[in-house]
């Protein structure tokens, strides 16, 4: 029409915004970007896939003994080979593999949660109880760790047998003493968190409203604050897995005829000249299983730091 002119861009109507993600779906998206954390990610899938239904794959029983097949090399019938008993180390493997990451993850979620309580109490308290539980946890980061272990599983190992069994007993004690020497590094940082966050406005607003201490951890210091202690506890999986292996390699851990992966490179030990797959393959699997889990640590580490650019 004539007079009529163009409508400025100005004019035209606004393109609709795209809605922001959620924290979840960003953290997704800023986890992805780390290619080894992925990967990492994968690998683990697979080692926790192939102990929880390896079996159903490789039925083969775990103490058959064959002195004919000693110390025989990887195969068809036995693709990981065999020990001095002529057992399968590929159904040992997937056994023990059970126990290894059991105890791992079982004293991860013991350190875990004793750190964050304790972490909590002092972070939120500003008389005595802060630097009482401080003195607490230093004491304990002093103590040596591996002579305590052996102290703790000398003196307990016998009773909780025979009340939890022989299996029972020993994984309980393990778990127990593993995450009851692993919490410090959690306490601390959660304490950290706590006292930064308790100082933050959307904290004073919330107290502003009458907002009681429980209400004020449980609604908005603790979720902002899991993303390091994730982090922590990712760590934690492969320092108890270290912990386990070093115990059963000691002799001190599970009885000989449970084969944990420490258990394992234990009874290898004496044949590494005439079958080095024997401490290869359990020594692989720890290897793998504690470099994923650090690796997927970092990816977490770098995913929940919102002022990392990813």
């Amino acid at each position: 029409m004539a007079g009529s002119t163009l409508a400025s861009p100005s004019d035209e109507a606004p393109a609709l915004a795209r809605p922001p993600a959620s924290p979840g779906r960003e953290t997704w998206r800023r986890f992805r970007r780390h290619r080894l954390a992925l990967a990492s990610v994968g690998v683990l899938a697979l080692l926790v896939g192939g102990v929880v239904f390896g079996g159903l794959l490789w039925p083969v029983a775990i103490d058959d003994i064959d002195f004919a097949a000693q110390l025989q090399g990887p195969s068809w019938d036995h693709p990981f080979g065999t020990d001095d008993l002529g057992q399968d180390l590929l159904a040992r493997m997937i056994y023990g593999g059970r126990i290894s990451l059991a105890v791992g993850f079982a004293a991860m979620a013991v350190a875990s949660l004793i750190g964050v309580l304790v972490g909590a109490l002092a972070g939120m308290s500003r008389r005595l109880l802060d630097p009482v539980l401080m003195w607490l946890t230093d004491l304990f980061l002093s103590l040596p760790q591996l002579p305590l272990l052996l102290l703790v599983i000398y003196l307990f190992r016998d009773s909780l047998k025979a009340v939890f069994g022989t299996q029972g007993g020993v994984f309980l004690m393990i778990v127990a003493v593993i995450g009851g020497l692993r919490w410090m590094p959690v306490a601390r940082l959660v304490r950290a968190q706590f006292l930064s966050l308790r100082e933050k406005e959307f904290v004073e607003a919330a107290r502003s409203q009458g907002a009681t201490t429980a209400h004020l951890v449980r609604r908005h210091i603790l979720p902002n604050a899991l993303g390091p202690v994730i982090v922590a506890a990712s760590i934690e999986v492969s320092a108890a897995i270290i912990a386990e292996s070093t115990l059963s390699f000691l002799g001190l851990g599970f009885p000989p005829d449970i084969p944990t992966w420490g258990r394992l490179l234990f009874d290898a030990k004496d044949h590494l000249d005439v079958a080095p797959h024997w401490a290869l393959f359990p020594g692989g699997a720890i290897f793998l299983t504690v470099l994923s889990i650090n690796f997927i640590g970092d990816g977490l580490r770098d995913a929940l730091d919102p002022r990392r650019v990813l």
